[in-house]
């Protein structure tokens, strides 16, 4: 796949850029769009000097004629997922590569496109209440475009507390309105009672209670005692001082606080890509020993 890294990378030209060498070039052009009428024919740049113009030593075709095609709708040229995804969806054994214009008119392009140098991040989460907060707030983090060029896409496990409910299951809180009794309400607590909570939870039932018998289902998505992570995560967990990067099992994850804000998991987010891009990287290393 060939996909610019920024935006300011790509060229656009109305003149054959085959008669521009030997002339000047902007000094960050590494590719240039010749737009010519309707179709769209995209070099790889080779330029010497210094400065803000470069000399234009020679170009290499990248795609032209039936290979490119244009995306009609402006999009978002940093939400790099978005624009491979709609590069995928044009491209037909003919079209390889697409064009695409910015909402500041902007424009780049990807030849290719494939989802293979996406990274996937898994958002562990409990229901109900529903939507969960952390799943619907990084959907919302999505579609703002805020995580754009990062190159993830995300995929949830939503961990249903609605299989526990029962007449002697105690529940956290009462916000969840699951069938069952609620640590924070009730105080006809049976004994030989299940407790389905946190660590937190544990706590404040033998505090609250302390002559009771119980057992107890652990439902913090750090325990993995419900459901173990299969790939990169980002989770919340009521105690924050356990915000922050992880490991369960060998899968790096980040831990932001249950009552987490959109600017917090943005930044979660961030070091969690940090952190897998290092292991893309060390991994690349290895492979190439």
């Amino acid at each position: 796949m060939i996909f610019p890294a920024d935006y300011k990378g790509v060229g656009m030209t109305r003149t054959d850029p085959a008669e521009r060498i030997g002339g000047p070039v902007y000094f960050t052009t590494e590719y240039l769009i010749y737009e010519h009428g309707d179709c769209y024919t995209i070099y790889k740049v080779n330029s010497e000097g210094e400065g803000l113009l470069k000399k234009l030593v020679s170009l290499e075709l990248v795609a032209g004629g039936e290979q490119v095609a244009k995306f009609e709708e402006k999009l978002d040229s940093h939400d790099r997922t978005r624009l491979i995804e709609s590069a995928i969806s044009l491209c037909n054994g003919t079209v390889n590569t697409v064009v695409f214009e910015g909402m500041d008119r902007h424009t780049t392009f990807v030849k290719d496109p494939s989802l293979h140098e996406v990274m996937e991040i898994e958002i562990i989460d409990i229901i109900p209440p529903e939507p969960p907060w952390l799943a619907f707030a990084i959907e919302r983090l999505v579609k703002s475009g805020i995580l754009g060029e990062l190159n993830v896409m995300f995929t949830q496990k939503l961990i249903d507390l609605r299989q526990f409910e029962g007449e002697k299951i105690v529940f956290p809180c009462h916000a969840s309105e699951l069938n069952g009794k609620y640590l924070d309400t009730d105080v006809d607590i049976e004994d030989n009672s299940e407790l389905v909570g946190c660590d937190i939870s544990k706590q404040i039932f033998e505090l609250r209670f302390p002559e009771l018998t119980y057992k107890h289902i652990n439902m913090c998505p750090l325990k993995a005692e419900l459901y173990k992570p299969i790939r990169p995560f980002i989770t919340r967990c009521c105690q924050s001082k356990k915000s922050g990067m992880v490991n369960i099992d060998g899968i790096d994850g980040a831990v932001v606080h249950w009552g987490a804000s959109e600017y917090d998991i943005v930044d979660a987010i961030r070091m969690l890509v940090k952190v897998m891009q290092g292991n893309m990287q060390d991994n690349n290393n290895n492979r190439a020993r």
